[in-house]
């Protein structure tokens, strides 16, 4: 052995001695004493051993600068894979279109081996160590991660870890007979106990999915299924499961995976008498992850899709000593600025922004407008009743909005998952089709277009402004709309998400060079705020954030202090021009967009306009 081998092995030695004693502890309090842990161990050395010299040498980096994620720098998008260029083969030769817009961090949609037509946009996985054949291949991957690496682009993936699809090798076995691979998932012969879960365990499409259980005929059993049927639960319970998938974690990690998105991840374990969500052995689960990574791979890191009440959030980052996530997506940030929009009403953006303000310093979000799914209205019902706002009504209000049937809407989508008996619905449709853009294209109207182009670069300024790092829809860049041609499809026309999940339409992005057109003002508008983003010093990970509040009801105003400097972010959601004095604020401040000065007392800013400003 070399010497450079000889002291990487040290050096994973010495990262495992520093947190094995509390994996050890924490495994015991799930799994008690049993082989498994040993064999769980020896992986991990296996794993570490396997990693190229090439990731080792980012871990060390990385280690040397733990909260890379956390520059200004950063800028994300997702996209699927085989939509954006057919494929990974596709997605590198067009690898120079993103490091046009200097993204950092691309997340790609589920690409590993699904079932064909019904997965789920490919949530359901058949293999979690082998690349789909339609998207790609295993060394595709590893030519995608190191030329994404050479670009300074870091690759998320999702880990499905709450279920496998019921074509996984494991769920052929179960439904085979063996008693091994049934211990996987969550199997009953009767319906007795079932029952009793579903008397606690609440439905997550009781539309299209009802139920948490399902009958499978070959085995004979009731098997839990959360999701959709197809979809089987992993049972956490077993330690063979989480063996088998912490090493699914590691095995992507040296694919050069540098972003992990733990899919679900409130879901994972599941108990009889409770609600199955948020319960305190999916923070074990996940703290072991984290010390895994850690000890293995630090490079890599944990996001967690958490789509819960912020109250809730905190819980899955973590504490400094013992940290779980390191970030996670600034959903209700995504609910709330477009109820904004609708409304032009920002105090409900106002509250929960200031409420996520107010988290510990551990807490990092990534944010977005749009992403592959659908907009779920989940608002703070305490505050809306607060503000004399009904709760049920807004949220008609809003997916009859954003549907474009409410009288004076801009917007064009579709309902997703509507229950005609609760009334609840959640929204489809891309952001330039949700802020007007295509309405007005299909009218002919230009003045419509333009408003719908204010609208779209309003709420990208205003999400990128919060706290934490913006991620764009791929698409959104360049205005891209609705595609209707998925309901003329029928492997798709069941699911009204694909209204948002189309080809990239490479035609129009070309467009983005030709003044005049929606894309040239989309995609220089975005770049604008970008580089302004870039090399702000109060868009740094130090700043201090605080919502101000005006007498103006529609104008969201967030300050960010860095020291002796001040930025505003100012955004104004309704359709008439404000002027509105900033609270607290007096003198002259810089317009970095504009470089013109305004005076904080009487600050003008445009319909549907955004504004950042700056003093010493």
């Amino acid at each position: 052995m070399n010497t450079k081998n000889a002291e990487r092995e040290s050096l994973f030695d010495t990262r495992l001695k520093k947190s094995e004693p509390e994996l050890h502890e924490l495994y015991r309090s799930l799994y008690g004493d049993t082989p498994e842990y040993e064999a769980l161990l020896s992986r991990m050395r296996e794993r570490y051993e396997a990693r190229s010299e090439e990731l080792k040498e980012l871990d060390i980096r990385r280690e040397a600068d733990p909260d890379w994620y956390r520059s200004p720098q950063m800028l994300g998008m997702t996209m699927y894979p085989q939509l954006f260029a057919g494929g990974l083969k596709g997605l590198i030769r067009h690898l120079d279109y993103l490091s046009e817009q200097k993204i950092t961090y691309l997340h790609l949609m589920p690409l590993l081996k699904m079932p064909h037509p019904q997965n789920d946009g490919g949530y359901a996985v058949e293999d979690f160590k082998t690349v789909d054949p339609t998207i790609g291949t295993n060394e595709e991957l590893e030519a995608l991660t190191a030329e994404l690496r050479r670009r300074g682009i870091s690759l998320c993936l999702d880990i499905v870890m709450n279920h496998t699809a019921d074509s996984h090798e494991w769920a052929k076995k179960a439904k085979a007979g063996d008693p091994t691979y049934q211990a996987y998932y969550q199997c009953y012969d009767t319906y007795d106990i079932p029952a009793q879960f579903e008397k606690t365990m609440p439905q997550v499409f009781p539309a299209t999915a009802p139920g948490n259980f399902t009958w499978n005929e070959q085995m004979h059993k009731y098997v839990l299924t959360t999701f959709y049927p197809f979809q089987w639960d992993l049972n956490y319970q077993n330690p063979r499961v989480f063996s088998e998938m912490a090493d699914v974690i590691l095995f992507l990690a040296n694919e050069g995976v540098e972003v992990l998105r733990i899919d679900a991840v409130p879901y994972i374990w599941k108990q009889l008498g409770t609600n199955c969500r948020n319960l305190p052995q999916v923070h074990t689960i996940v703290r072991m992850i984290r010390i895994m990574l850690e000890a293995v791979c630090p490079a890599v890191i944990l996001k967690g899709e958490v789509v819960m009440a912020p109250k809730e959030l905190p819980a899955y980052f973590g504490t400094p000593e013992k940290p779980e996530c390191h970030m996670l997506y600034g959903n209700s940030e995504m609910v709330n600025l477009w109820s904004a929009l609708a409304a032009s009403d920002t105090r409900l953006l106002n509250h929960l922004t200031d409420e996520l303000n107010h988290l510990p310093d551990n807490c990092y979000f990534v944010n977005y407008i749009r992403c592959h799914d659908d907009i779920g209205w989940g608002l703070e019902e305490d505050e809306e009743h607060r503000l004399g706002i009904d709760p049920f009504l807004h949220k008609e209000y809003l997916y009859h909005f954003y549907e474009g049937v409410f009288p004076g809407s801009y917007a064009r989508g579709q309902l997703y998952n509507y229950d005609p008996i609760t009334k609840d619905a959640r929204t489809c449709g891309t952001s330039a089709s949700l802020c007007g853009i295509e309405k007005g294209g299909f009218e002919g109207d230009l003045n419509q277009v333009v408003d719908g182009i204010r609208r779209d670069l309003l709420m990208h300024a205003a999400c990128m402004s919060l706290g934490g790092f913006m991620m764009l829809s791929s698409g959104d860049e360049i205005g891209q709309v609705n595609d209707y041609s998925y309901m003329n499809d029928p492997e798709r026309a069941a699911d009204s998400r694909n209204l948002h999940r189309s080809p990239f339409n490479w035609v129009n992005a070309a467009k983005r060079r030709q003044p005049g057109t929606v894309q040239f003002a989309l995609w220089n508008g975005l770049k604008k705020m970008e580089e302004i983003r870039r090399n702000e010093p109060c868009f740094g990970k130090n700043a201090a954030l605080q919502v101000i509040q005006t007498e103006s009801r529609s104008v969201f105003v967030l300050r960010r202090r860095l020291e002796h400097r001040e930025l505003l972010c100012v955004a104004n959601f309704s359709d008439r021009a404000q002027i509105i004095s900033i609270p607290g604020e007096s003198g002259r401040f810089t317009d970095l967009f504009t470089g013109g000065e305004t005076d904080a007392a009487q600050f003008f800013v445009d319909r549907y306009a955004y504004r950042w400003v700056v003093r010493e």
